[in-house]
């Protein structure tokens, strides 16, 4: 009787266990969210990178970047300027050119595989993510992304490649435009969507 027992305690604390382990994996499933999306999203780049389709790079941006952040980060002094019914053609503009930039330069920097090596814990800010890009003829280099939790799923907020942050880039480049070009963001919209 006493093996009996001892056997029911030991299948209730193997049970006891199981659930334990049930119930702690969707909280490592949450946690590994941001690298599994930032993964999912790094292969769709590399499939627009290997045909260097600025159209296939305007889609992968168009649906995973942080738009209104990146976009209203990039007018910097300019972005109250804007109108709100210029904002989405802004925008658009916005993704088509980092489209462009993205398929000229890919066949520079021919891409092997970008793997996820890790990321930080997620606040209300939001969550990096570090992954490593293998070129083709050799050589790595490091690439930071910043999430953002936007309606259950994330978003690119910005990305760092060799230390330059692109939204800091773009608010050099598009408060530069708009100032040689008379204070106007008008000017840069249209500039944009030529």
């Amino acid at each position: 009787m006493p093996a009996r027992g001892a056997a029911r305690s030991l299948w209730q604390l193997a049970g006891v266990m199981a659930l334990l382990c049930f119930a702690l994996l969707p909280e490592r499933a949450a946690a590994q969210q941001p690298a599994r999306f930032m993964q999912s999203v790094a292969n769709e780049l590399m499939n627009a990178a290997s045909g260097a389709s600025a159209n296939a790079f305007h889609e992968v941006f168009k649906r995973h970047a942080d738009l209104p952040s990146i976009g209203l980060y990039s007018l910097g002094s300019y972005a109250n300027s804007l109108s709100r019914e210029d904002r989405d053609p802004f925008y658009s503009g916005m993704v088509g050119f980092i489209a462009r930039y993205a398929a000229s330069q890919a066949p520079q920097y021919p891409v092997e595989r970008m793997v996820v090596v890790g990321q930080t814990e997620e606040t209300r800010t939001g969550v990096y993510v570090d992954t490593v890009v293998y070129l083709k003829g050799g050589g790595s280099y490091e690439v930071r992304w910043w999430l953002i939790r936007r309606s259950g799923t994330f978003k690119v907020g910005d990305v760092q490649v060799l230390g330059v942050w692109g939204r800091e880039e773009l608010k050099r480049l598009f408060e530069g435009y708009i100032s040689q070009n008379g204070g106007n963001p008008k000017a840069l919209l249209l500039a944009l969507n030529r």
